[in-house]
């Protein structure tokens, strides 16, 4: 019972998170390009999230005749699922972990990468050829990606002897956050993870001037909401997971900080890099796919096993 009552507070607060995360991504792009963004619903616009949800919902749910009608409907929830999975293993303070699992980091990119299956099962059941060639770019995109991600944080394992990212924030306490000697993994793990959660310059899983919304195109309504919620849940997940390797998670940038509580600092790291796409999204535009594909095997992949090379070098000699 106590975990079941963690999980559905865990999941009202994710909630809370994305209706903050979509406020801000309105607002910071229209910052940046000039606009006011949400103004007249509720105080500064506040309530627009809000009133943009309850007009979604209540949409009709529209379903092509010539759809696979089962996994049409259930295309969206495994897109969703592993986005908030991911978070059990996230250690968000000491001692306050979901599921303190030995390989967590391996349970967050196994989980994670079953949101590929989804996007080709939406694409696939939709019987659209739009939507099938829009899923299988998508896939690509996301399976090629995954390389230098794991291969990136396999060198923080390397760093820290465990798989545990309780123990991995550990090791960052007795030596230096590993953002300093693994500065190019974060920088491949950062470039990755944009592509993972198809941000903007990756963001070709829509790509909506070529493939009208990609998978997305045959969707409405709820089953549309489960895919747009499970991509903002992702950017926290994500964010929460670059604190945790990178940045030492709930630990304070300096000694004399400590007083401030750890789960502080930890939601200020995860925040800032799950608001970070938003502001790249105003900067970059677009990759063509080619650019995308190339970075991936010829330019980060590469670089990924030398920096893991460098790094099993230097923990054999030191």
């Amino acid at each position: 019972m106590p975990a079941a009552l963690g999980a559905v507070v865990l999941l009202l607060v994710v909630l809370g998170l994305v209706t903050f995360a979509v406020y801000v991504h309105r607002k910071l792009l229209g910052w940046m390009q000039g606009r006011h963004g949400p103004t007249h619903t509720g105080p500064y616009g506040l309530l627009q999230t809000i009133a943009d949800t309850v007009k979604l919902l209540q949409k009709e749910d529209v379903i092509p005749a010539q759809v696979d009608r089962p996994l049409f409907r259930l295309a969206p929830i495994i897109a969703f699922a592993p986005s908030f999975v991911v978070l059990a293993v996230i250690p968000f303070a000491p001692g306050l972990t979901f599921a303190d699992v030995g390989v967590g980091l391996l349970f967050y990119l196994a989980v994670a990468s079953v949101t590929t299956l989804g996007v080709i099962a939406g694409g696939w059941a939709a019987n659209n050829k739009w939507s099938l060639i829009g899923a299988l770019r998508s896939a690509a995109q996301m399976v090629s990606y995954e390389v230098p991600l794991a291969l990136s944080a396999l060198a923080v394992v390397l760093m820290a002897g465990s798989l545990n990212l309780n123990a991995i924030v550990e090791a960052q306490a007795r030596s230096v956050w590993f953002v300093i000697p693994q500065a190019l993994g974060f920088v491949i793990f950062l470039i990755a993870a944009l592509a993972e959660l198809n941000r903007t310059p990756f963001d070709l899983t829509e790509a909506e001037s070529e493939l009208v919304a990609g998978y997305l195109t045959e969707y409405s309504g709820v089953r549309f909401a489960f895919f747009m919620l499970g991509e903002y849940v992702y950017l926290f997940a994500m964010g929460a997971l670059i604190a945790t390797l990178y940045f030492g998670g709930w630990l304070p940038p300096h000694p004399a900080l400590a007083f401030v509580p750890g789960i502080v600092w930890f939601l200020i790291k995860a925040l800032f890099f799950a608001v970070l796409p938003f502001w790249l999204q105003a900067t970059f535009p677009r990759a063509r796919v080619d650019q995308l594909m190339g970075l991936a095997w010829k330019g980060l992949i590469p670089l990924a096993m030398v920096n893991l090379v460098l790094t099993a070098a230097l923990k054999t000699w030191l």
